[in-house]
């Protein structure tokens, strides 16, 4: 499961839609629909949140409307809109990580892509995070 925190935009195809998938899966361990995935690392932060289900509600309000503007049909009716916004903070450190990681998939897959981002210096974060300074997130999975 990776829930980024880099804006949606820069997902290819194939990304995005694993996003709103994993996405989905997240929401239903939230509201205790699943038995699995209970102790993901990437559900940490939304767990911190005063109302976890809210927030991952929030989180696909955004990727929601990436698919939109893309002119993909997911379906909105997986979210509830009646989320109360709120920002949730994300290192410098986090996003670099996750542009590394991001870049390094999309040598496989879309070699297009991949020197299209490879230009760009300071990558947004996905609305619902606030960047900070700070080194990768405790949570966060690493080979090292």
């Amino acid at each position: 499961m990776r829930i980024w925190s880099l804006h949606p935009k820069y997902l290819d195809a194939k990304g995005l839609v694993a996003l709103w998938r994993e996405s989905l899966l997240a929401k239903h361990v939230l509201e205790g629909k699943t038995r699995g995935y209970k102790n993901h690392p990437q559900l940490l932060r939304f767990k911190k949140t005063a109302d976890p289900v809210q927030s991952i509600n929030q989180y696909l309000a955004a990727v929601h409307k990436e698919a939109v503007r893309r002119g993909y049909r997911f379906n909105k009716d997986k979210i509830d809109w009646k989320y109360k916004s709120e920002l949730l903070n994300v290192t410098k450190g986090q996003i670099s990580f996750e542009m590394n990681h991001l870049l390094n998939k999309l040598k496989i897959r879309d070699k297009k892509r991949n020197l299209e981002l490879m230009q760009i210096e300071y990558p947004e974060t996905h609305p619902f995070f606030k960047l900070v300074e700070g080194d990768i997130e405790y949570w966060e999975i690493t080979k090292e």
